[in-house]
């Protein structure tokens, strides 16, 4: 991998399994780790600055989530997704994000969307920048604290494993037609639309955010 600007950076309060957990979730985002590519724990570990031990765990996380795989005395393969698995999670997370979100916005109360006005402007400054580590770091945050609002926390957890195996492939398309800005700023709009209990407003513009990932899948992502 190379020394981009959108390494991730280590984070105090997590676990150094945990960082390097994100960071090859990110990697695989961005491009920097390549499906079919086998990638060895100790030469993923000299990027890192870390020991192997922390890479090899984090990567049997990753197998254990379907998203790697391990090759015998080699190290681990980045796992595929096919246009057609992508868009068989974006139609399962349309089925189930829209309407929970639309319950949200019925229910909940401003002092409970608010605080997620600033995850909302943290995805536009990482649009901005192109900063695609930054960006799925934030949408995770700002998706699922919303669905959290609906109080069940299976749905959250299934919508986070969707999340996982999706891993928002297509984005740096979406950097490239300038499109991923647009698509960034609708978190606030949404937000706002929330506060006025516009209901079809929502469930019109979860319509369009849902409509920006199958569209970014046309082209071929980077890497």
């Amino acid at each position: 991998m190379s020394d981009g600007p959108d390494r991730p950076v280590v984070h105090p309060r997590r676990s150094l399994r945990e960082q390097v957990t994100q960071a090859l979730r990110s990697a695989m985002v961005t491009g920097e780790l390549s499906p079919g590519v086998v990638y060895s724990a100790p030469a993923l570990a000299a990027e890192f600055g870390v020991s192997a031990t922390p890479v090899r765990e984090a990567m049997l996380d990753l197998v254990r989530e379907g998203l790697v795989e391990t090759v015998r005395n080699k190290g681990f393969r980045i796992i595929g997704v096919t246009d057609h698995d992508l868009q068989d999670f974006n139609e399962i997370r349309a089925l189930i994000e829209i309407p929970a979100t639309v319950q949200v916005a019925r229910c909940a109360k401003r002092e409970q969307l608010e605080p997620l006005r600033p995850v909302a402007r943290e995805i536009v400054e990482a649009a901005k920048a192109g900063d695609l580590a930054g960006y799925t770091e934030a949408d995770r945050r700002f998706h699922l604290g919303l669905l959290e609002l609906t109080g069940n926390r299976h749905l959250v957890g299934v919508v986070r494993e969707l999340r996982k195996r999706a891993r928002l492939f297509g984005l740096t398309s979406l950097v490239a037609s300038g499109r991923l800005l647009a698509s960034a700023k609708e978190h606030e709009q949404l937000l706002n639309l929330m506060l006025t209990q516009d209901v079809d407003g929502v469930r019109k513009l979860m319509g369009n955010h849902f409509g920006h990932l199958r569209s970014s899948w046309a082209v071929p992502p980077e890497g």
